[in-house]
């Protein structure tokens, strides 16, 4: 099946952005665990959304988008020369919080299943004193 040009072009933005942002920004605002984890291309390839993951606290994240939004001006002219479009899309970036969500909801899963594990050994605990106490009162009967 023939991918569309939108998706083509996305595809090959992210590459030449997450390259511009890793090697050629100097902003230290921007840390180095920053990556761009996808670009979709509007249908008329005019604006691009780039999303983006930045590994730190909420305030780090918010100063690396800030830093992004600052030299979003510089990454269009880069972006657009190694790729060589006719038009310069316009650039929107979006924090990406799908890892944060991941870690998470892995966290809630663990949390769950520890929670789970010890009500079982508190019921097998309580099952297994409950029979005790009846072969107990058994051997007292004889």
């Amino acid at each position: 099946m023939k991918r569309r040009r939108p998706e083509i072009v996305g595809d090959e933005m992210q590459k030449v952005i997450s390259s511009i942002i890793s090697m050629r920004l100097k902003d230290p605002r921007v840390p180095f665990m920053t990556s761009v984890t996808g670009v979709k291309m509007s249908s008329d390839l005019t604006h691009a959304t780039v999303f983006i993951s930045v590994y730190g606290d909420e305030k780090t994240k918010k100063d690396a988008m800030d830093a992004l939004e600052h030299a979003k001006g510089f990454i269009r002219y880069e972006a657009v020369q190694e790729i060589k479009l006719r038009v310069a899309p316009e650039l929107h970036f979006k924090l990406d919080n799908t890892l944060d969500e991941a870690a998470r909801m892995d966290a809630l899963i663990e949390k769950t299943i520890a929670e789970d594990e010890r009500r079982r050994a508190e019921r097998e605990k309580r099952e297994a004193g409950d029979g005790k106490n009846e072969g107990d009162a058994g051997n007292d009967n004889d």
